[in-house]
């Protein structure tokens, strides 16, 4: 019942300050019991969709009041987002966040996270050409970069990226930047590895330059927009 009412409201269907029907008219058009009803109300009041006060009635609140972090939020947005605006606006908040991501790793990391990004670093290269294979490690490995910083701020941005990003690398499989994908991810690993901020920040930044410039060159769309 949340997923489908959720998906509804990221999608549209109900605006902001737009009144869910009735609970008895929701369990009648979902065939549910108000017990299960009242469940996914809480559950979507928890995520910040919608609130729900007695003898008001529950009203859909502004994005701005969603937690766009929440799992179930972002894969409601990827099924109702355009790729194009989807991937620009991801690779805003990676500009924004991943340098800064790798320099606190450098100072941070322990090394049961060295051990986990250098793992993950070697089942990219293990990937070949496996493109499936190549998506869950190259996730893996930026994951644990955030995790690494040791800073429970960054955490949930590493946790998000599980799912935000897979869109996007598997975006990025299609194309024939491999090769150097793997000298930029080992370059930006051994810094942090080494424990050198200011190279760990460069070298995130070189990836991520790198990695807009693949997907304008595969979808020839400019990403290129500022932070």
């Amino acid at each position: 019942m949340a997923d489908q009412i959720g998906l509804a409201i990221v999608r549209g269907d109900f605006k902001p300050g737009d009144a869910l029907p009735p609970e008895v008219q929701l369990c009648e058009m979902l065939g549910v019991s108000r017990t299960a009803m009242r469940e996914a109300v809480r559950a979507l009041a928890a995520k910040g969709l919608i609130d729900s006060r007695p003898k008001r009635g529950t009203l859909v609140r502004g994005a701005e009041h969603w937690n766009h972090l929440d799992p179930d939020i972002l894969r409601w947005t990827v099924e109702v987002t355009d790729t194009e605006t989807y991937l620009k606006k991801l690779f805003q908040l990676r500009r924004a966040t991943e340098p800064e991501a790798a320099a606190l790793a450098a100072i941070a990391a322990t090394e049961v996270d060295q051990e986990r990004m250098t793992k993950a670093y070697q089942a990219m290269v293990d990937a070949g050409a496996d493109n499936e294979k190549w998506v869950e490690a190259d996730l893996a490995f930026h994951k644990s970069i955030y995790l690494a910083t040791h800073n429970e701020f960054f955490w949930p941005i590493g946790q998000m990226f599980g799912v935000a990003l897979r869109q996007m690398f598997a975006f990025l499989a299609q194309g024939s930047h491999r090769p150097r994908a793997v000298i930029e991810h080992g370059d930006l690993l051994r810094a942090i590895i080494e424990r050198k901020p200011a190279m760990a920040r460069a070298a995130a930044l070189t990836l991520l330059g790198n990695a807009t410039h693949d997907v304008d060159k595969i979808s020839q769309t400019d990403f290129s927009g500022g932070v």
